[in-house]
């Protein structure tokens, strides 16, 4: 950028290259150039060392054990020619009834002896050693790892992307990358398995600037054709400018993130001292109801006493009426059967010597009155409940 009378001029090298017509033929040409400038001598380390690859591949899965399906491991030779660890092989008899191979399921009378093959021993261990020692080492790619583009057989996990050549390289092959002039300054990245979604659909060339009037990605083709004369930048400028943008959000994100979790906390303060509040009113009413239905019970329970205790007085002066009463009807039978028997007897002399007497023994039973009989107890009770009710008002003020 170039400062000129307080106003900043971007001129990028695209600006400069599209004043020269040749550089557009040149960039047109660039990758075939690259591609032919592979020497024999490359093309030649990479047979070898696939080769290399291939054979080490090949004798791992011969060494392999089919019961653990990893490198054997103290390996054991059985009739039926096969190898297994010799921990596997025990284990897998051990819970089997019957001696048979895991692989071919040839059964066997008799247990073999399990001895340990001394010969394959030793060239397995030769192999780890050479496989340490070699390339090969490197680990394969996995789920979800970029693969390297060069392995054949089992891939090695790509280290490497190359923008310009669209290649993923693992550790091996990305040094015999270094080995062309021509790619010595090819702009590398971590691993990426979607390289086609950085070139241009157009052109299909690498997305290497930013134009900053159409907001957009494009290639060098683009920017000295359709996007000669706009405001264009590197990537990484862009990126700077971007970065910050997105910083000033991300620092605004922060902020009302903070707020809304003070508002929560608030409100979950608020809440809490709600299911306090209602918790204290709810225990002050349950003490206040509670003792307004002790009041109610207690008032309900002398007022019964006396209500009982008035039905008592009652029902032992009525016993005292009725038993007087009995005893007088009891004594007016008996002289009534007297008199009767003196109104039919033919002695006149008798009759009237105790006529006289009876009759004026009758004068002395008096027949009680009314008030006398009936228990004087339901106007007191009245008075009791009305008494009870007044009560029943006292304790209910008392709540309140």
């Amino acid at each position: 950028m170039v400062k000129t009378g307080g106003r900043v001029q971007e001129r990028s090298f695209l600006h400069r290259m599209a004043m020269n017509p040749i550089t557009i033929l040149m960039y047109r040409g660039r990758r075939q150039t690259i591609r032919t400038y592979e020497t024999i001598e490359d093309k030649m380390n990479k047979y070898r060392l696939t080769m290399a690859e291939d054979q080490l591949c090949e004798l791992q899965d011969e060494f392999t054990c089919s019961v653990c399906l990893d490198t054997l491991t103290d390996p054991v030779t059985i009739p039926c020619g096969h190898n297994f660890c010799l921990k596997c092989l025990t284990d897998c008899w051990e819970k089997s009834q019957e001696s048979s191979c895991p692989q071919c399921r040839e059964n066997f009378t008799t247990r073999p002896a399990l001895r340990r093959n001394n010969l394959l021993n030793e060239v397995i261990q030769k192999l780890k050693k050479t496989t340490l020692s070699s390339p090969s080492s490197q680990n394969y790619a996995g789920p979800g790892d970029v693969e390297c583009d060069f392995c054949t057989g089992k891939k090695f996990r790509a280290v490497k992307s190359c923008l310009p050549c669209m290649a993923s390289y693992c550790q091996t092959h990305l040094q015999l990358h270094y080995e062309g002039d021509a790619r010595k300054h090819h702009k590398l990245t971590d691993p990426d398995r979607n390289l086609k979604e950085k070139l241009c659909e157009k052109d299909q060339k690498s997305l290497e600037i930013f134009c900053k009037t159409d907001d957009s990605c494009i290639c060098m083709m683009c920017g000295v054709t359709e996007h000669n004369g706009h405001k264009m930048v590197e990537l990484e400028t862009e990126r700077e400018e971007k970065q910050k943008q997105l910083g000033a959000t991300l620092s605004d994100i922060k902020r009302k993130l903070e707020e809304r979790e003070k508002t929560l906390k608030e409100t979950r303060r608020a809440m809490e001292e709600i299911k306090m509040s209602v918790a204290r009113e709810v225990e002050e009413n349950e003490k206040s109801f509670t003792a307004l239905i002790q009041c109610i019970e207690e008032a309900h329970r002398k007022l019964t006493e006396r209500i009982r205790d008035q039905e008592k007085r009652e029902m032992e002066k009525a016993e005292g009426v009725m038993e007087r009463l009995d005893k007088e009807i009891e004594e007016l039978k008996r002289r009534e059967a007297e008199l009767k028997e003196l109104s039919e007897t033919k002695d006149h002399l008798h009759f009237l010597q105790w006529s006289y007497w009876r009759i004026a023994g009758l004068l002395v039973f008096r027949t009680p009155s009314s008030s006398q009989l009936a228990p004087s107890g339901v106007n007191a009770t009245s008075l009791e409940l009305q008494g009870g009710g007044s009560g029943l008002q006292r304790c209910t003020l008392g709540v309140d």
